[in-house]
């Protein structure tokens, strides 16, 4: 596929639904958006990489408004999250620019999707025998090992939801605690790593581009909302067994399209 000249405002859009749905559930983001990119071939990359950055805020906002009142009640949760998220602090830091150069590609997504998925289906059965654990807290050993988890999700396709919920999981939450830790830890994470990349990829942020930037954040903040009030919604129902297998799925399909082609870092 040749690759087109720039954005237009219905890519803005997709990518906008791609990441707005799947920030916040275990089934990878950044792959997914890895591979839309490849599919929809955009000519201008940089602004591309930029672009899916920065509409991750509009992801942000919308978990810190559904979750705005324990932000606000619970000082403690600063610091629980401040000690879940060091692990990832502290990695990113001195693994970005390979993880960057050397796993941002298709392939590794599809890898990571599978193995992810198999592991999922691990999790889903720990999850039913974490059931009756309704009133565990998240002490600062726990958050410090679900942070560990959570180093995992740099590798594209893995899913920090994915790494996130499955460390809650080991440490003995039952599935909605799991899941809601998972969303209140993505907010130091995800503005922590979207400010960075934003920084770093600065240069190619122009005023050009804002309107792109506009409806994508937008699009992107609509979703997630959706998909936080669905997902909470159902894995109390039915548990991740449906992500797990959707995740094996789209990765041997993605692979098999993928397999043989070479991308350069």
């Amino acid at each position: 596929m040749a690759p087109i000249e720039a954005m237009t405002p219905f890519q803005a859009v997709i990518l906008g639904i791609i990441e707005g749905i799947t920030e916040f559930l275990p089934i990878s983001s950044t792959g997914h958006m890895i591979l839309a990119d490849h599919f929809m071939a955009i000519a201008d990359r940089e602004f591309v990489k930029t672009f899916e950055i920065a509409i991750q805020l509009g992801a942000i906002a919308a978990v810190g408004l559904l979750y705005i009142r324990r932000f606000l009640k619970e000082p403690r949760l600063y610091f629980i999250l401040a000690v879940a998220f060091l692990p990832t602090g502290i990695c990113g830091l001195l693994f970005y620019k390979i993880i960057k150069t050397w796993l941002f590609n298709p392939i590794t997504v599809s890898l990571a999707l599978i193995l992810g998925g198999v592991i999922l289906l691990f999790f889903d059965r720990l999850a039913a025998k974490n059931d009756h654990h309704h009133e565990i807290e998240v002490s600062p050993k726990s958050a410090f090992m679900i942070g560990l988890f959570q180093v995992l999700s740099m590798v594209p396709g893995v899913s920090r939801a994915a790494a996130t919920i499955g460390g809650a999981l080991a440490m003995g939450l039952n599935r909605v605690r799991a899941v809601e830790f998972s969303f209140l830890l993505a907010v130091p994470t995800m503005v922590a790593a979207t400010g960075y990349d934003l920084f770093k990829n600065r240069e190619h942020l122009h005023s050009a581009h804002l309107d792109l930037l506009l409806i994508g954040s937008a699009v992107a903040f609509v979703c997630a909302l959706l998909a936080v009030r669905f997902f909470v919604g159902f894995i109390s129902r039915r548990g991740f067994k449906a992500f797990g297998i959707y995740r094996i799925i789209a990765g041997v399909i993605f692979l098999a399209l993928f397999w043989g082609k070479s991308f350069s870092p």
